[in-house]
């Protein structure tokens, strides 16, 4: 391991009985927890709708009476000095939990705060418009590593396409522009193991991007924990520094609790279960019409099972539940009415 991606949400989710208290607990355990467990790696964290208290209301600036400061304030400490973070990312992490950094010479990662876009998010229905101005801030920072050749990769909690339709539409703007220059996209959020695609604005059946919308290492609902390991094109010049292949690893909840001990299992590695020569986003869009064209086969079991982490398999997803997962697949922001008409359409079900 070379590095960590962590996306976000530390503290549990019993968000009913939770205080800045309890977070700022959490955060202090759980990031401690990971500095130890990988000694001299740097993690490059992004936040959690969780990480507030009340969950997910992060008050914008033009909020007088209630601030977010007190987290990160905290955030800024931690990732600093428990993550590795150089002391420059301190400033922007202090504004909006958000920040910049070169991991090696050529790769640029850049963590959102998309709690600024999300709809659970009540503060910004007095005032929804970029409220740190991050979308400008982020394209200030894409053309900057596009005049000086680098490589971006993006990170953020929520994936673009479970925020705003105002904001999807502007990040839509931003990924088509500088598609040269993104070369992967990690989002967290749904628990779920996902991912979505970018296609070109004015050539709609061209795809420019992909995110990867990774497993959680929380439960929730029905769910193995999980983790993964991406494998990147490599440290040379000139290096497009796109994921090549990844393994998903679960713990397999029925058996650690029938043995009484953590039972972790290779669930499965992309290029190998999905029989695909390389993960660039022409292949998951090839991949994407494989699946339409046989939606009721076994190719879609199996990326129904991998969806849940192994808690279900292909038996419980019906055509429509096949048919919407797709639909996700292909689907980058909220408001995209059009993007699925080319799956095959619903059928009747009993």
């Amino acid at each position: 391991v070379d590095f960590i991606y962590y996306t976000g949400d530390t503290p549990p989710h019993n968000v009913w009985n939770q205080s800045r208290a309890d977070q700022l607990y959490s955060i202090h355990t759980i990031n401690n927890l990971v500095a130890r467990t990988f000694p001299n790696k740097t993690v490059y964290a992004a936040v959690g709708n969780h990480e507030a208290a009340p969950c997910n209301l992060f008050p914008t600036p033009v909020i007088k009476t209630d601030n977010i400061s007190w987290l990160y304030e905290v955030l800024a400490d931690s990732w600093i000095n428990t993550f590795g973070l150089p002391n420059d990312t301190r400033e922007t992490i202090l504004r909006g939990g958000f920040y910049t950094t070169l991991i090696r010479p050529g790769l640029r990662m850049i963590s959102l705060n998309t709690n600024y876009y999300h709809h659970d998010n009540y503060w910004l229905f007095i005032n929804s418009t970029d409220p740190l101005n991050q979308v400008e801030w982020l394209i200030q920072w894409l053309q900057y590593a596009e005049s000086h050749g680098e490589k971006v990769h993006i990170i953020a909690h929520h994936p673009p396409k479970e925020c705003f339709a105002a904001f999807g539409w502007n990040f839509d703007r931003v990924v088509n522009r500088f598609e040269n220059t993104i070369s992967g996209q990690f989002y967290g959020h749904t628990h779920k193991d996902e991912f979505n695609m970018w296609y070109d604005e004015n050539d709609h059946q061209r795809p420019i991007s992909m995110a990867y919308i990774s497993p959680s290492l929380t439960t929730e609902s029905f769910l193995n924990p999980g983790y993964r390991i991406y494998t990147l094109d490599g440290d040379y010049p000139q290096s497009s520094y796109w994921v090549l292949d990844h393994r998903t690893v679960i713990m397999n909840l029925t058996a650690t609790n029938l043995y009484n001990r953590t039972i972790l299992l290779n669930e499965y590695t992309a290029r190998d279960a999905y029989q695909m020569d390389n993960l660039f986003p022409a292949d998951w869009d090839n991949f994407i019409k494989k699946l339409e064209n046989d939606i009721d086969g076994p190719l879609m079991s199996t990326v129904y099972k991998h969806y849940t982490k192994s808690i279900a398999d292909g038996s419980q997803c019906s055509h429509t539940c096949r048919r919407s997962l797709i639909c996700g697949f292909k689907t980058s922001r909220e408001d995209q009415p059009h993007a699925c008409d080319s799956i095959p359409p619903f059928t009747s079900e009993l």
